[in-house]
């Protein structure tokens, strides 16, 4: 079938519109009408080339027997929400014209990582940037000739997306588009590292370094636990007076700035939970992360660093000393499958804000504007609106 599609070409290039073709749902797959798309940083990576290996690096795989990832042409877009068209073979949970949640991995329920309760390190992960093709080689995705790459096997900056149906959720048909959309990946992320992996508990002083989609989930998640100080850190104005909205007691728009007010709300102790949600990490942030850290705190990385970017300067010293935990996390460390319709629950009833991170809603035709918007920091969260039929 035919679907109008946001097309990533290459590092440094725009997002194309381009009408593409996709394959019928075949066993185990379903045809998802979107009806929103969420605008998340991980998709600009791409763009940027923070999350693709430059060619001496993907030289060095190969030459380590890996196999280097052809990313390009891709279509975008990991988080989104639309309504079941059309279901293969094998399909059980799912019908059409069920509400859906979109999962960026679609976890299988099966391996030892989905059964020890970290689906979101599911070993289907390994295929999240392949080209699928069908038994008789056809790709899943192409335009023209050419096989598309989908993101993370969506693509949901397209009208329709084929994807498993282990990676849709279905919804009660009451909630909104956009609030399934926001919390298929940047809310639970953001409210899963302040909660679950950092560990927050009632009294915490917590610092959240960046506050754009997750990480003002993060300061949600962590006031709503209970913390007694939330830092919000983030250079942008616009969001710092945003933040308290959302949970924050304090802000500061550098963490370098935000070493002096944290040692004096803790008579020097420090934070209890650090929680790096910058859209783009540079490893230079983690030794200040770290001294915003108390001893025996934990330090949770959430954001991308470059994949250029492999040495981090820290004292290990202290971090042995101290007692210190620095702990890279995935979706927050939540599954899904559970965390998206229980935080769409208290959404419903008021206590998890959804509609208030949506700064601005673009059409798919807009989609570069709405990357510029990120870029430059004037969304907490945009949205693409595809038209309902």
């Amino acid at each position: 079938m035919k679907s109008q599609a946001a097309i990533m070409r290459g590092v440094g290039n725009d997002w194309e519109i381009h009408q593409v073709d996709l394959r019928d749902p075949s066993e185990n797959e379903v045809l998802v009408r979107m009806r929103v798309a969420g605008i998340c940083h991980s998709d600009d990576h791409f763009a940027t080339g923070d999350a693709v290996p430059p060619p001496e690096m993907a030289e060095m795989m190969v030459a380590a027997g890996l196999a280097a990832p052809d990313y390009f042409p891709m279509i975008g877009g990991h988080e989104g929400a639309g309504v079941v068209e059309a279901v293969g073979s094998g399909v059980t949970a799912l019908r059409p014209g069920d509400h859906v949640g979109m999962s960026f991995i679609a976890a299988c329920g099966k391996c030892r990582w989905c059964v020890t309760g970290q689906s979101f390190i599911c070993d289907v992960g390994a295929d999240l940037f392949a080209k699928d093709e069908g038994a008789d080689g056809v790709p899943q995705r192409r335009l023209g000739n050419e096989a598309l790459t989908a993101m993370t096997q969506l693509g949901t900056f397209s009208e329709y997306v084929v994807t498993s149906e282990n990676a849709l959720i279905k919804l009660d048909p009451s909630i909104p588009f956009h609030a399934a959309a926001l919390v298929s990946c940047g809310v639970t992320t953001g409210w899963g590292s302040a909660t679950e992996s950092a560990g927050t508990e009632p009294g915490d002083t917590v610092v959240v370094i960046g506050t754009g989609g997750v990480g003002m989930n993060a300061v949600q998640g962590a006031r709503a636990v209970g913390a007694q100080h939330v830092i919000a850190v983030d250079p942008s104005l616009f969001k710092r007076d945003l933040a308290p909205k959302f949970g924050a007691t304090h802000t500061s728009e550098s963490a370098e700035a935000a070493i002096e007010l944290v040692g004096a709300l803790t008579a020097g102790v420090m934070a209890d939970r650090v929680i790096v949600t910058m859209g783009v990490v540079r490893t230079d942030i983690i030794p200040v992360a770290l001294m915003l850290t108390r001893k025996g705190g934990t330090c949770v990385v959430t954001g991308m660093t470059p994949v250029t970017e492999l040495s981090v300067p820290m004292s290990l010293a202290d971090l042995v000393v101290s007692h210190k935990q620095l702990k890279g996390v995935l979706y927050g460390g939540l599954n899904p499958r559970t965390s998206m319709p229980r935080l769409l629950s208290m959404y419903q009833s008021g206590t998890l804000m959804l509609d208030e991170l949506v700064t601005r809603r673009y059409r798919l035709e807009n989609i570069n504007d709405a990357i510029d918007d990120l870029r430059t920091s004037r969304n907490i969260r945009g949205v693409i609106e595809f038209p309902s039929l």
